[in-house]
């Protein structure tokens, strides 16, 4: 047989906590790609951060080898996925360089918001999906109604779901079989000339940029001389190799394979994702599709505590850049702050993972302004603007209207806390859509909602509705207008930028007074009287005092004349107004730490 016949290049997706990188664990150990003393649970989620809090943030990639029942022996590219909503741009790249996919559903919870979403992106790329129930061991798995959901949204027969416990290892060898009998064999041609899709990449301080690809057509070994279509630069392989699952040198990659190249890239910017290396001798006339480009949809500044720590935040940036190419920034100043970058991301999921991996990865101690969104501005001059940056937002007298983005969300929840997800639609300005019943038990809600009401808690609150069965799933359908205003707040009359926020006119004035309050327990008194006023324009909506430090200057006059009380009060009083004339109030990290979580 064909070596390319032999090759199958699948991937695992699913909703968040569904069971996707147990399975992979299982499919690795039935295989044995892992020596029994390497192995622990969640295998290929190696970073700390997905560990600890048990999701998977990066697509990982392994080649396991499988000894079919019929006695020949495939080669098995395996990527896992994450699940949560943020992270979908790493499910399109790791689909983009598979052939087939296993769609896993919990037999507890059933098709979710994430699982249509994943399966729709699934079929726009023509991939082969095997369904796959997952904890089929558990009391309270209901796996005649999920059969039934995976029927209507699939349109499968009842004998193609392969039932499975990832935990117990029950049914991992009927899914192997199924990926050998189902998942078409790679198309291309080895003698072609080469296009390698580059799917992924990270970062290693000996060897520079290592690059993750699929082959499409071709081959590459060591010593080629490569070009990457995007960027017209040139280099030379200086290693090939596999994931099996640590990296592992090989002499060639074939045509249909998985693996990694190493060329001594030094600068993380040079490699993008999605493009297409060829051999320099027998380049190829076409790139391949490669990606979309990913548009980020929060935003929000990123500065260090100590403004000597620039550098290395700049540096690290960039590395972080390339293994995540939705990950954007641009540097920025702050007056509060000092220098720092404005970072866009996925959502606030995303937001959090960066910040971490910022502080963790990179030994950064880091400050978030509050997130934001993209808004669009058209002024009375005609000129139409972006902004993602109070601190850009124009005059209000010089805007005709201001535009802000709209999503279709799609919500999962049981049949009796219905009533609780549309009330908090309601209460987030959405815009009701439709209603469909998936069974007795499961309803799906669409509502169009502002992202900026749902870029917070949004998620945290249908959890909360929905005692934790509540799912989500979001789509940006446009922008429309709305009566959006800059909330400012002023220290002693002073702007604080880093506080500034954009919000939608009826939310400012709730915004602002518990902005003030925060603050007012925040900073610390000083020795004149400190106002802290949140204002639209030149309207102040909420105002908090922090009273002067007393000190009791009268203290050493027993009795005598009150006018000799009344000078020293005088003098006081001439005292505290000069200081406050030329004293600054100082606030601490604290403050911006309390008000950026006011939402």
């Amino acid at each position: 047989m064909d070596k390319l016949k032999k090759i199958r290049n699948f991937c695992i997706i699913a909703h968040i906590d569904h069971g996707k990188s147990t399975l992979a664990d299982r499919l690795m150990q039935a295989t044995g790609t892992i020596d029994k003393r390497q192995f622990r649970d969640q295998f290929l989620d190696d970073m700390d951060l997905e560990r600890e809090r048990g999701i998977t943030i990066k697509a990982s990639a392994v080649k396991v080898e499988y000894k079919a029942r019929n006695g020949t022996v495939y080669q098995l590219n395996l990527i896992d996925t994450p699940g949560h909503v943020d992270f979908s741009y790493e499910v399109s790249k790791a689909i983009a360089a598979c052939e087939g996919a296993l769609l896993v559903v919990d037999a507890v919870q059933g098709v979710e918001a994430q699982t249509i979403a994943n399966l729709y992106l699934a079929m726009e790329h023509d991939l082969k999906i095997i369904p796959v129930i997952n904890k089929i061991d558990l009391k309270s798995a209901r796996i005649d109604e999920v059969r039934s959901q995976m029927m209507d949204i699939l349109g499968c027969e009842e004998e193609e779901i392969v039932m499975v416990s990832a935990k117990e290892g029950i049914g991992t060898e009927d899914v192997l079989e199924a990926i050998v009998e189902r998942v078409p064999s790679p198309s291309g041609r080895r003698e072609a000339p080469l296009q390698a899709l580059i799917f992924d990449s990270s970062y290693d301080i000996y060897r520079g940029v290592i690059v993750y690809v699929r082959i499409k057509n071709g081959s590459m070994t060591a010593g080629t001389r490569v070009e990457f279509m995007n960027k017209r630069s040139i280099y030379e392989v200086k290693e090939v190799g596999v994931f099996m699952p640590k990296e592992e040198t090989i002499d060639e990659l074939d045509c249909g394979e998985v693996g990694y190249i190493v060329c001594n890239i030094k600068e993380a910017k040079e490699v993008v994702v999605g493009d297409t290396v060829t051999d320099l001798a027998n380049p190829s006339k076409e790139p391949l599709p490669g990606y979309k480009a990913v548009k980020p949809m929060v935003y929000c500044g990123i500065y260090p505590v100590s403004n000597e720590d620039f550098e290395d935040l700049k540096s690290a940036m960039e590395k972080l850049r390339l293994s995540d190419p939705s990950f954007i920034y641009e540097p920025e100043t702050s007056a509060a702050l000092g220098f720092g970058f404005r970072c866009g991301f996925l959502g606030l999921l995303h937001m959090e993972i960066i910040q971490e991996r910022l502080e963790r990865e990179f030994n950064l101690d880091l400050i978030a302004s509050s997130p934001s969104v993209n808004y669009k501005i058209r002024l009375k001059t005609g000129e139409l603007l972006e902004i993602d940056n109070p601190t850009k937002y124009p005059e209000k007298e010089d805007i005709e209207y201001v535009e802000e983005p709209f999503v279709r969300c799609f919500m999962i929840s049981p049949s009796d806390t219905v009533g609780n997800i549309m009330q908090l639609c309601e209460a987030k300005r959405g815009e009701f859509v439709s209603t469909k019943y998936l069974d007795t038990r499961k309803v799906q809600l669409v509502y169009n909602l502002p992202l900026s009401e749902i870029v917070v808690d949004f998620y945290d609150k249908i959890k909360s509705s929905t005692q934790g069965y509540g799912s989500l799933d979001y789509e940006l359908i446009g922008y429309k207008q709305a009566d959006i205003v800059k909330l400012d707040i002023l220290i002693n009359s002073v702007p604080c930028d880093a506080l500034s926020s954009i919000v939608h006119k009826d939310k400012a004035r709730r915004k602002g007074k518990e902005l003030a309050e925060k603050l007012k327990e925040t900073i610390p008194r000083h020795l004149f009287k400190v106002a802290i006023q949140a204002a639209i324009g030149a309207e102040v909506v909420a105002r908090e005092d922090i009273p002067a430090m007393k000190k009791h200057v009268t203290g050493k006059c027993y009795g005598g004349d009150i006018t000799r009380k009344r000078k020293l009060w005088e003098k006081q009083k001439e005292g505290k107004k000069k200081m406050r004339s030329i004293g600054r109030v100082e606030v601490p990290k604290e403050a911006f730490f309390k008000a950026m979580r006011i939402v």
